[in-house]
């Protein structure tokens, strides 16, 4: 199976009003609906999901590599309030009106950064990684995720430099395939997926590994935002046998009564890997909610 991840249609890079380029892969027909894409953890714009899907349903799917990865230029000390003005302006240069956003796993807080500056009509948080640093997750952590927690808050620049350390293609494979459910390694290592999901890997660090260390300092910290202010619809969709350390800890459940708008979708017979799985639920329902 190759669970909808299909060669881009067109691959391009768009200069912000700082002189940066940011990098960007699109499927689907040019005239279609534009949904933007925020990847997770340590993935470039290469890997994109239901290929099978965005003609049918109208979707120009666009997947941006955030600074420091990828195709796209580096972005020292960046925020998830500066992201939403890189993406702002991205919105201009390409004319993209009011897209809606997917955002998988780490992608999450980047994708609901959008919906909170007002850049996006409607969100899906698919495997998204939660406000892991809100009190309300105190005592739910696992005690190495608290540690990653406990890290940041104390000193960011000394965790960053740490995730940095770490960090490289082949390091973030391993560590998804030993923290992953059966489930989702069937999906990664599929003999058509996993080059697909490699290459992804290789390309987001071909920079090196600053810009995943900055994306896992954001997404380890508190959030710049209230989701408690975020008005337009929110799908949050989450597997029932999905036991990543660094999604959501209760799937999903405190963010969907706390977002005005919000939807939850937990599926009994998926893990984390919904965003191939369940493409097209995904982004049927996303386009409903879009239509004016």
């Amino acid at each position: 199976m190759v669970y909808g991840v299909q060669e881009p249609a067109r691959l391009g890079r768009t200069r912000l009003r700082d002189g940066r380029l940011l990098g960007w892969a699109e499927w689907g027909p040019a005239d279609g609906s534009p949904v933007l894409v925020c990847p997770g953890a340590g993935t470039s714009r290469w890997l994109g999901f239901g290929g099978d899907v965005v003609h049918s349903a109208g979707i120009r799917l666009i997947s941006v590599d955030r600074p420091g990865l990828g195709a796209s230029d580096p972005s020292p000390g960046r925020t998830l309030t500066s992201w939403a003005t890189d993406i702002r302006h991205l919105i201009e240069k390409r004319a993209l009106g009011t897209p809606s956003v997917v955002g998988f796993s780490q992608g999450a807080p980047f994708a609901l950064a959008l919906a909170a500056n007002g850049l996006v009509n409607a969100v899906a948080v698919v495997s998204g990684s939660d406000e892991l640093a809100h009190p309300r997750f105190a005592h739910s952590l696992s005690p190495q995720v608290r540690d990653l927690v406990d890290a940041v808050a104390a000193d960011p620049g000394t965790a960053e430099e740490s995730f940095a350390e770490f960090g490289s293609a082949d390091a973030l494979w391993e560590l998804i395939i030993m923290t992953s459910p059966e489930a989702d390694r069937a999906v990664y290592t599929d003999p058509d997926f996993q080059p697909a999901f490699r290459r992804a890997l290789d390309e987001a660090f071909s920079q090196g590994p600053a810009g995943y260390a900055r994306d896992t300092v954001l997404a380890m910290g508190r959030w710049p935002f209230d989701p408690a202010d975020i008005t337009v619809p929110v799908d949050l969709w989450y597997g029932q046998q999905d036991t990543s350390p660094v999604h959501s800890p209760d799937l999903g459940e405190s963010l969907t009564l706390i977002i005005p708008k919000a939807t939850r979708h937990l599926l009994a017979d998926a893990a984390g890997a919904l965003l191939w799985t369940h493409a097209e639920a995904i982004l049927r329902t996303l386009t409903t909610r879009s239509d004016p």
